[in-house]
């Protein structure tokens, strides 16, 4: 798969539901659905315990996510990375929510994703 040949909205007609499944699995603290659509490398690092601690961090100091807006997309050969602007319920100002997918074994799949 070359995510250089695909145009905007078919990216992001595969990110977007990826990142509400993200979001909604963290504002639950769902680990199990959080790494549905992670890569095996991402899995290992997202365990059960380090992702408990950082929704019960992100959730006291800034509460849940709200409002994403798309912002970019960066396209490589083998994986793409989008670029959303991201509000929270609890905290005013502009934060970064960013995703890098890859095609394996026929599946797009999160090989990093971060707000920050």
């Amino acid at each position: 798969m070359n995510f250089q040949t695909m145009n905007d909205q078919e990216i992001w007609d595969i990110a977007d539901p990826i990142m509400d499944n993200l979001m909604d699995a963290s504002t639950h603290i769902d680990h199990a659905n959080h790494v549905r659509d992670f890569t095996g490398r991402l899995k290992t690092i997202v365990t059960a315990e380090y992702f408990q601690g950082i929704c019960e961090h992100y959730q006291s100091e800034k509460g849940y996510f709200s409002i994403r807006i798309p912002v970019a997309i960066f396209r490589r050969p083998g994986s793409a990375a989008m670029i959303w602007k991201q509000s929270f319920t609890k905290v005013p100002g502009e934060y970064v929510a960013e995703m890098v997918l890859v095609h394996q074994s026929g599946e797009y799949l999160v090989d990093h994703v971060m707000v920050f």
